[in-house]
């Protein structure tokens, strides 16, 4: 290998072992002019003065803590008259890793108010109202809680909490239209925080994915970065149609009912050092003071999977909590794996078989440029020996021989790019599995032979020691997939002749590369890497059947024909891309030449 082998491979090994930090989101620079502080988003700290003017209930009213449950298929919810608020939220039919390995049937909690906070703070003349401090007496009616406060004025406020039947949806309303006249300014304020706690089997990946989303007045889809180790925070003065506390793969959302937020500081705190809450989600929001003058205010929360297929009808944009994939490929996944992976959910119960059935059905669809691309290389296989020629006749002038091999092309009727058209196109595929993988519930907990869940990584070996860049366990999926990359490239360098001028050994890199991802993927799940492993298998063999049915001979007296043809025409008629091509390669040429003559002339 040359130097410029060697170089190019070192930069594509760095550029994919650093890919989780440098293809990150950077974190948004803020300028002072765009801060909102968290004493512009809510008053409540200024002073001491001020909380002591906090609104209490009527003394003389004795009421003791009782807990009220909305429960339907779905949900639980706990609720207490004591700030008549929730208490605790529960997922009834979904479990923590822990729980799931340790065959429990204990659901997940997304919300305690052990450890978390949802509050309401409303200006009343002067004062401040704070919700949570407040007693209620509660009235239960069908999938309903009401709760009333009676302020020491005599005046009532009422908080409602309404459970549909089945869903993951709770609806939340605040009746202030009693203490209408008291109201003080044109905003009140939310305060949200969540301590997550840890229910997946990568502290650090789930981490890592537990962010804050919002969606802008404009439909515009902002998030924190996905900073693990770091706080990230972000200060909005623009009206917000939703925010959400996403987590790997659950989500709690907060939705206004028509009207939006006004404001919102929202802050993500890593607790790298906490086995228990990996990460603290804060949230402080700033609402208008008119829904509440006019009588209500409303607000749908949703707790819940992160499944795409329930999600997107919550709100507008709000199936952009899950990261079906980047934007460009957004299609190919939205409209066709998703479908296709819900069809295939509907009638395959073994997820490792519908992976399986999954990747015949792409590699079909795909075999028509998979067969282009087998043609092509067999084209240049065939003029591999005149290539050969070529090079001994020029020598080491790399320039010289490309331009001299695109000129053999042309009197062929070859197109150099046919071959590599194809596998481009099968790249946005590639791609859309490698974002789509690893953020889909479905795989959630899908046991498949050894692999225990197929939405993180399968381990067969826990080592006693970090190896960097590769982690602590060996996932023998990863392996597999590393074997089977390993010898496709070795079968494709069997078929595929050496190309002249080329910068790097390809055929090098077919053996580097599939290592590099061994490293990159040991700790992504398991189904994604058994999805390649059978892609690769399925390639292979896709390439060992249409070996059999393409026959070269008749390949060799086609090129002939367009020879004898081209040459009795006058020549070939070139592409634009070829002409460029020409082009470039003879400026090359003439480059070296100087080059050359300018350092002969030096040494005389």
């Amino acid at each position: 290998m040359d130097k410029n082998s060697i170089s190019g491979i070192v930069l594509i090994m760095a550029m994919l072992l650093g890919y989780q930090y440098f293809f990150a989101p950077k974190e948004p620079v803020q300028t002072n002019s765009e801060v909102v502080t968290a004493k512009q988003v809510s008053p409540a700290a200024k002073s001491t003065k001020a909380a002591a003017l906090t609104v209490v209930a009527d003394s003389s009213i004795q009421v003791k803590e009782q807990l009220y449950t909305l429960e339907n298929e779905n949900l639980r919810i706990t609720l207490s008259n004591y700030g008549g608020k929730l208490v605790s939220v529960q997922l009834k039919n979904y479990k923590s890793y822990k729980t799931y390995t340790a065959n429990k049937k204990d659901g997940i909690v997304l919300f305690d108010a052990q450890k978390d906070l949802f509050d309401v703070e409303i200006p009343t003349n002067g004062k401040k109202l704070v919700l949570g401090k407040l007693v209620y007496q509660a009235l239960e009616s069908k999938n309903q809680v009401s709760f009333t406060s009676t302020l020491p004025n005599g005046k009532n406020i009422i908080q409602t909490y309404q459970l549909p039947e089945t869903g993951f949806e709770l609806a939340y309303t605040i009746g202030a239209k009693a203490i209408a006249p008291e109201l003080s300014g044109n905003e009140y304020f939310i305060h949200w925080k969540e301590n997550v706690t840890q229910t997946e089997k990568d502290a650090q990946e789930e981490r890592k994915a537990t962010i804050n989303y919002l969606l802008t007045e404009d439909e515009e889809f902002d998030y924190l970065s996905e900073n693990p180790t770091s706080v990230t925070n972000e200060n909005l003065s623009q009206s917000i149609q939703w925010v959400s506390f996403k987590k790997k793969y659950f989500l709690a959302g907060l939705v206004p009912q028509g009207t939006m937020f006004t404001k919102a500081n929202l802050t993500a705190t890593p607790n790298v050092t906490d086995t228990v809450a990996i990460k603290t989600l804060d949230a402080q929001l700033v609402a208008p003071m008119g829904d509440l003058s006019t009588g209500k205010s409303g607000f749908k929360f949703y707790f819940g999977p992160n499944d795409y297929s329930i999600v997107k009808n919550i709100a507008p944009s709000f199936g952009k909590n899950v990261k079906l994939s980047y934007d460009f490929l957004l299609p190919i996944t939205k409209y066709i794996f998703v479908p296709l992976f819900d069809f295939l959910e509907s009638i395959i119960f073994n997820y490792g078989l519908l992976i399986i059935v999954l990747v015949l059905i792409i590699k079909t669809a795909l075999l028509p440029l998979t067969y282009k691309s087998y043609v092509s290389m067999a084209k240049t296989r065939i003029l591999a020996p005149e290539i050969a020629a070529i090079k001994e006749k020029i020598g080491d002038d790399p320039a010289r021989v490309q331009q001299e091999t695109m000129k053999l092309y042309g009197e062929v009727g070859v197109n150099p790019l046919s071959g590599c058209i194809p596998v481009l196109a099968t790249m946005p595929v590639l791609m859309a599995v490698f974002m789509l993988f690893p953020n889909l519930i479905n795989l959630r907990q899908e046991s498949f032979l050894w692999a225990e869940d197929l939405s993180t990584y399968d381990s067969i070996l826990n080592l006693p020691f970090n190896i960097p860049f590769y982690g602590s366990h060996i996932s023998l999926f990863c392996l597999l997939m590393t074997v089977s990359q390993l010898a496709y490239g070795y079968y494709n360098n069997q078929i595929t002749p050496d190309q002249p001028g080329q910068p790097i050994n390809m055929k090098m890199m077919a053996y580097v590369t599939p290592v590099i991802f061994m490293f990159v993927m040991n700790s992504f799940p398991a189904g994604l890497s058994f999805y390649y492993f059978i892609s690769n298998l399925v390639t292979i063999g896709q390439q060992l059947a249409i070996r059999k049915f393409v026959n070269e001979d008749k390949i060799k007296a086609l090129l002939d024909a367009n020879r004898a043809k081209i040459k009795a025409g006058g020549g070939a008629k070139k592409s634009r891309f070829s002409t460029y091509l020409q082009t470039q390669l003879k400026t090359m040429e003439e480059q070296q030449k100087a080059a050359a003559d300018q350092k002969k002339g030096k040494k005389k």
